[in-house]
């Protein structure tokens, strides 16, 4: 009897332990649609086609927020464009959104190819960077969830029309410094021979293709090439898994553990590769950074590395 008890006992705290831990990276469709209407889970539509493909059809109780038009991204003091903004905003951008501290965020992006993810990862860093860990994404977007009837050609999934205002509430951030590293700690990280990775497509990586907010072309010196294409599946909306990842990463010379600093042009396609580093393989010392070339490149100062040299 007293074994029994204490099985009871030991299976009991392992479930209360498992529910208090933080929200899974990535959820599917049959989460979505087990968790739709549960208290305290907020769907976050952030698909870029607009607020009028979220108005033709949603997951049901989804809020939209408009990526590219509310906030999520903005200038900085030094004039570094589509950067984090202060926690002041943020909070007052979140929490508008009906979401509070206690909330679990489920992000759903479009889903079309890894830039779509690419906003999904980008907010989900934002989150994470305010201290809220209880977000996720939906793997494979909008896209995995709106499939279709080949015969009736209804939705399989759950939709809803129309437009939902979400009620305000309040949001307190907690923001996490060690997750934003300035130009001068990839400075001292090159120093350190912390290795450094670019996301980015090759052409830019080469420095065959230049940015049109960058001065230069090429990379941060020593830098490793791993595009943001290659993290899903065949460039889709849903991300390759670790066993997957972690062969495309020996590939490209990437370590899977240690620290590593993440770039891209903006902070956008890196938010793919920090994600895949970070929470699939686990290399929870990743860190991105967010003023990536268009910051770095137009600092003077600041070494670069050009492969190619073709002109404009």
């Amino acid at each position: 009897m007293r074994r029994m008890f204490a099985f009871l006992l030991t299976a009991a705290l392992a479930g209360m332990a498992g529910a208090a831990s933080a929200a899974s990276p990535l959820v599917d469709v049959n989460w979505v649609k087990a968790n739709v209407g549960k208290p305290n889970v907020v769907f976050l539509d952030v698909r870029g086609e607009g607020r009028a493909d979220y108005i033709r059809a949603h997951i049901p109780g989804a809020i939209y927020s408009d990526y590219a038009k509310d906030g999520w991204r903005v200038k900085d003091k030094n004039g570094t464009p589509a950067m984090l903004p202060e926690p002041a905003a943020m909070e007052k951008l979140i929490g508008g959104l009906g979401i509070d501290n206690k909330s679990h965020v489920v992000i759903i992006p479009s889903g079309t190819n890894a830039l779509d993810m690419g906003t999904a990862t980008r907010i989900y860093w934002t989150f994470k960077v305010m201290g809220h860990d209880e977000v996720s994404i939906l793997n494979g977007g909008w896209q995995a969830y709106s499939v279709v009837d080949e015969k009736t050609k209804q939705p399989v999934n759950p939709v809803e029309t129309g437009n939902i205002t979400p009620k305000a509430t309040t949001f307190k951030a907690n923001v996490r410094t060690d997750m934003i590293p300035t130009k001068d700690d990839v400075k001292k990280a090159l120093d350190a021979k912390v290795p450094v990775i670019d996301h980015r497509p090759a052409d830019f990586y080469l420095g065959v293709t230049q940015h049109p907010l960058t001065k230069r072309t090429g990379t941060i010196p020593g830098a490793k090439n791993l595009p943001e294409a290659w993290i899903t599946e065949n460039n889709s909306g849903k991300f390759r898994d670790k066993a997957a990842l972690e062969k495309l990463y020996a590939a490209a010379g990437v370590p899977t553990s240690g620290e590593q600093l993440s770039f891209c042009n903006t902070g956008h396609w890196a938010k793919v590769g920090w994600f895949a580093s970070s929470e699939i393989i686990g290399n929870k010392k990743v860190k991105m950074y967010d003023g990536s070339m268009v910051e770095w490149a137009n600092d003077a100062n600041l070494p670069i590395e050009a492969k190619i040299s073709v002109g404009k």
